[in-house]
Formats: C-alpha cells, structure tokens, sequence
C-alpha cells in the first residue's frame, strides 16, 4: 500500500459539490482506488497472572453512517462526509473489533479471547457500541480532532446478567488536515480508549494490568 498526504481540504470542495446541500454520505468514485488503512492495538503491559476464564468479544454496533469502511469526517454538528481517497481496511466496528480482540490478548491475561465462545460456551462476553468515530473539523477548517465514543457491557454469558456497564470516550488532535495524520490521530485516540477499556474489562473479570 502507498501512503501518500493528500490534503482533506482538496477534496472536500467536490464532495460537498455532490451532495446538492444538507449532510452527504456520498462514497465517491467507485472506479477510483482507495487508501487502506488500519488501527493497530496499542502496546499494554503483560498481565502477572492468567485468569483461567474466557472473553468472547462482539462485533460493536453502531449507525449506518459508521457502519461502512469509509473514515468520517464531520465539519459541524449536523453534517458528515467521507474522507476523500481513503479508506479502512474493514467497516469501521469489525476493525475495531479486531484491535480489541488483539489488546485483550496480547496482554496474555485471559486463556482465551475470541470472537465466539470457546467450544460453543464462554465465560464472558463483550457487548459494546461505537456512538462516535469520526474526525472533527474547527471552524476554519485549518484542524480536525478526533472522537471515540464507546459504551461497553460485560456480560456472564451463563444467565446473561451484566457484570459492569461504562462509557470510554477518547480524543486526539490532529497535527494537520492531510490525511496521514487524521489516521494517525485516530490510532491515537484508539490506543488511550482501549488501554482504559481493556483495563477496566479486565478488572470487571477478576484480573488487572500493572498501572501505566
């Protein structure tokens, strides 16, 4: 994949062009190829000890304006857009599913983590949903912020009864428009929402991480 900076300012015009007026989802040019991108799992501490217990993670639900491969962007509250030229490399809640799987597990402190129970039965499940996920333009259009809103319930799987429920809210700057560091923000926001999270997932199971 070729990482280029283009420039959100340079493709905005035309999107807006699109939409008429009022909010758009307009995908662009399908014929045109996309820039993948992907989140990575932020780098936690191992775990002191194994819990001999399982934690099944589902896939977060969220709106259909999220609920595609394309990065949003919001330049004010009641409007959203579609980052020109670029992309993520899966819809925006099965990517985020992926890195929460990959953060719960590279801190070795659960035998199993998975995107299903163990053998058909699991210990605790991972209910979340993605309410923010997108990049947020000032009012000048010069600077952009990132959001991560997510409220997440663990949940026995063995009588459904939920044994913690919070709400994790990240937020990033970006250090320009261009498209790089917009990703590159999120991945920051990313990395602080899912060390609180798997902490406090942890936590909620018995176990915990040694403090940051």
């Amino acid at each position: 994949m070729t990482l280029h900076r283009r420039s959100l300012l340079t493709g905005m015009g035309g999107l807006m062009l699109l939409s008429g007026c009022g909010a758009i989802s307009a995908l662009g040019d399908a014929t045109t190829p996309l820039d993948a991108f992907e989140l990575r799992a932020p780098d936690l501490p191992q775990a002191s000890r194994m819990l001999q217990r399982g934690l099944s993670i589902e896939p977060p639900t969220t709106s259909g304006a999220l609920d595609v491969d394309r990065i949003l962007i919001k330049p004010n509250m009641v409007q959203s857009l579609y980052l020109p030229g670029a992309r993520w490399s899966d819809k925006a809640p099965l990517m985020f599913q992926t890195v929460m799987l990959r953060a719960f597990e590279d801190t070795g402190a659960l035998a199993y983590v998975g995107r299903r129970p163990l053998g058909g039965t699991g210990d605790v499940a991972l209910i979340s949903e993605i309410t923010d996920f997108q990049a947020e333009l000032d009012e000048d259009r010069r600077k952009a912020t990132t959001r991560i809103r997510l409220i997440a319930r663990m949940v026995r799987e063995s009588d459904a009864r939920v044994l913690a429920r919070r709400s994790f809210q990240a937020m990033a700057p970006a250090a320009s428009t261009d498209t790089l560091e917009i990703v590159q923000s999120f991945n920051t926001a990313s990395d602080d929402l899912l060390n609180d999270l798997v902490r406090w997932g942890l936590g909620a199971m018995g176990g915990g991480l040694p403090a940051a």
